[in-house]
């Protein structure tokens, strides 16, 4: 047990320490432990054959480079050792998942769009995992939901999520808050994220910047960040 006959003095160093279960005091660990979550980005939504991508999402993709911006991220993550999580949203065949009061999802299966095990919820092939690297398969927006993520983050050591994808409004800003509200710190990579309009991207990065980092991908992965996380 740690004493103390100063509780303001006290309170300041419990943020460097804590006690082990065998009674020595060890440092908190505050080391950065980033993973590279990679959300979303399949072909029915960025492809140019996707439903999704077809109403919009395609274009504020290309026209803000989304696909190449994540590659760069995912190439900067493996050669420093960062885990690299994908995720994907989807239904199974039947759509036994689906939310019918979602509006976010009604076209779904009225259209038959974003079913689990085709091609429309493939990563894009630029984009594609490595062996060994994760995909978790979700029915909602926030990719913690009725998955195994945070169990394949905790695994991994990780302590702060770096998030890319579409839509900045809906999986990651669902990701974001879920993420904050688990204790991991949240990096949200701009450069590497978008939605149907700017003007719907500005907002919701207006409100993700209440419980997350904005920031880009060579901020968050380049080199000068490598060495402080080794520090």
């Amino acid at each position: 047990m740690v004493l103390c006959a100063r509780p303001e003095f006290c309170f300041s160093q419990l943020e460097k320490s804590v006690e082990s279960p065998v009674g020595q005091v060890m440092p908190v660990d505050h080391s950065r432990r980033p993973a590279l979550l990679v959300m979303d980005l399949i072909n029915e939504i960025v492809h140019p054959d996707g439903k999704y991508a077809q109403e919009g999402y395609l274009e504020q993709v290309e026209r803000r480079q989304v696909l190449e911006r994540a590659a760069e991220a995912i190439a900067l993550a493996r050669a420093g050792g960062v885990p690299v999580v994908y995720v994907v949203v989807g239904f199974s065949p039947g759509y036994p998942e689906w939310p019918a009061t979602s509006p976010v999802f009604r076209e779904a299966r009225e259209d038959g769009r974003i079913v689990l095990g085709t091609w429309a919820t493939e990563v894009h092939a630029s984009l594609a995992p490595a062996p060994g690297e994760p995909v978790v398969a979700k029915h909602r927006l926030s990719p913690f939901h009725g998955t195994e993520l945070d169990r394949v983050l905790r695994a991994r050591n990780v302590n702060t999520l770096l998030l890319t994808g579409v839509t900045t409004d809906l999986v990651v800003l669902s990701t974001a808050r879920e993420g904050h509200d688990r204790d991991y710190g949240v990096e949200v990579l701009e450069d590497a994220t978008a939605t149907a309009d700017d003007a719907l991207h500005a907002a919701a990065l207006t409100v993700l910047a209440r419980t997350a980092t904005i920031t880009t991908v060579r901020d968050a992965l380049g080199a000068g960040r490598e060495r402080e996380d080794a520090a």
